[in-house]
This record gives structure tokens, C-alpha cells and sequence, in this order.
């Protein structure tokens, strides 16, 4: 199999797997630290993905560092097949959540200005962790 940036086993691999699971965890922080947000359920679907994308990065991180360290092969074409799926699968529900949070937030603060009305919420916080969601 043609090894590829970023494949399993590889450092390329490895970086990008720590940057997922980066980028998630931020995501997560700013959305607990931000006062209010359990009571919009697009925010919890948000803390739900990036917490299964962050698990799932990290488990490959693991895996990546299993694998260097043993100098093992990670290219069995199942395994990859099973690797490109799951990362499919976590990729489309990340989106998913970024995108409906990002929607939340637009109606709220840009077109019923309710952060403006409202100021103890924290509408900035939000627009950050949407912009970690599309990050990973």
C-alpha cells in the first residue's frame, strides 16, 4: 500500500491525530467555561462530538505511538479501511455540530441581537469554540 501524509503508523499521523484531539479539547474548554450553554442543545451536541472526536484522535495517537515505537505496519488495507470510515463518521458529526452551533449563534447574536440585550452571556466564547469545531 502507498503510504500517504498522514496514515497510521506514521509521524505525519501522529501530529495530526494530537492536533485533532488539540483542537477538540479546546473546543470542549471554551464551551464549559462559558456560563448557559447546557440550556441549548446544539451547544451539548457540540461537547458531545468534539468528546468523541477527541477520544477517537487520541486512541490513533496511542495507536501512532504503539506503532513507531514497535516500528509495526499499520497499513493492512482493512485496518485502514476501518480507519478511514471512523474518521469519516466522527468528521461528518463534527460538522454536523459546528455547523448547527454556528446557527445558533448567528440568530442569537447577529439577527435577534439578543447578546446585545442580554450581556451576561458570554456570545464571543461561543463563536471561538464554533471556530475550533471547524478546525478539526
Amino acid at each position: 500500500m502507498k503510504e500517504l501524509v498522514g496514515s497510521p503508523g506514521a509521524v505525519s499521523g501522529l501530529v495530526l491525530r494530537m492536533r485533532q484531539c488539540a483542537f477538540a479539547a479546546a473546543s470542549i474548554g471554551i464551551m464549559v467555561s462559558a456560563s448557559g450553554f447546557i440550556s441549548y442543545t446544539a451547544f451539548c451536541y457540540l461537547i458531545k462530538s468534539m468528546g468523541l472526536q477527541a477520544l477517537w484522535s487520541f486512541g490513533l495517537a496511542c495507536l501512532d505511538i504503539y506503532a513507531l515505537r514497535r516500528k509495526r505496519d499499520l497499513q493492512n488495507p482493512v485496518l485502514v479501511s476501518l480507519f478511514v470510515v471512523e474518521d469519516w463518521a466522527t468528521a461528518m458529526l463534527s460538522l454536523a455540530a459546528a455547523c448547527s452551533s454556528a446557527g445558533v449563534v448567528v440568530v442569537y447574536a447577529r439577527d435577534l441581537n439578543f447578546c446585545k440585550s442580554e450581556p451576561s452571556l458570554p456570545c464571543s466564547r461561543f463563536e471561538i469554540s464554533i471556530l475550533f469545531g471547524f478546525l478539526t
